[in-house]
């Protein structure tokens, strides 16, 4: 169950990213907007995921990503990123699980159930380091794809876009835990 509620939400953030964020953006960035979007709330997914989960997030985050391409991006876009599009969906469906371990590595296990208290700042702090290898990755798996006069401007958008989207989803999880709360003390 965990698996496909991690996939519907997926696609649905990724839906509102493709169908909203995406052609506002394309007004103001055209050239890095195919690559990289300035709120990717997909990268929230999956970073909460990953947190929740561990590294069994990875599966139902590429089959999430692999669905929302299919779905969301227009196909000469598909056609375009074709052959580097797998390597793409698996960096981004690792980039969580990679910035955790490096986490749990350096002595703050941040996985949910890790520590007795939840620390917030310690998965934004993740998350951050996630979008950077997430915005690393994507840019040597698309390196031959993106002009080097913009390259910069598209690794700066994916860190950008990703942190932004990881906060957005975390404020978006935060108002779903009080609401099951006050729920839960409705029915009681």
């Amino acid at each position: 169950m965990n698996f496909l509620i991690i996939v519907f939400v997926y696609v649905v953030c990724h839906g509102l990213t493709a169908l909203v964020v995406t052609p506002i953006q394309s007004v103001f960035l055209p050239e890095v907007t195919v690559f990289a979007s300035l709120m990717y709330l997909p990268h929230g997914v999956r970073v909460l995921a990953t947190w929740a989960y561990g590294w069994k997030a990875i599966p139902a985050l590429m089959v999430g990503s692999s669905l929302s391409a299919w779905l969301f991006s227009p196909s000469e876009d598909l056609n375009f990123l074709e052959p580097a599009l797998i390597e793409s969906l698996l960096v981004g469906a690792a980039s969580a699980f990679i910035a955790f371990e490096f986490a749990r590595f350096a002595g703050y296990n941040l996985y949910f159930g890790g520590s007795v208290k939840l620390r917030w700042k310690g998965v934004i702090a993740v998350g951050a380091l996630a979008s950077l290898i997430n915005s690393l990755g994507q840019t040597l798996v698309f390196s031959d794809l993106i002009d080097w006069e913009v390259i910069i401007r598209v690794s700066a958008v994916y860190a950008a876009g990703d942190l932004i989207g990881l906060i957005v989803c975390m404020f978006v999880l935060m108002f779903v835990f009080r609401w099951s709360r006050v729920f839960r003390a409705l029915r009681n």
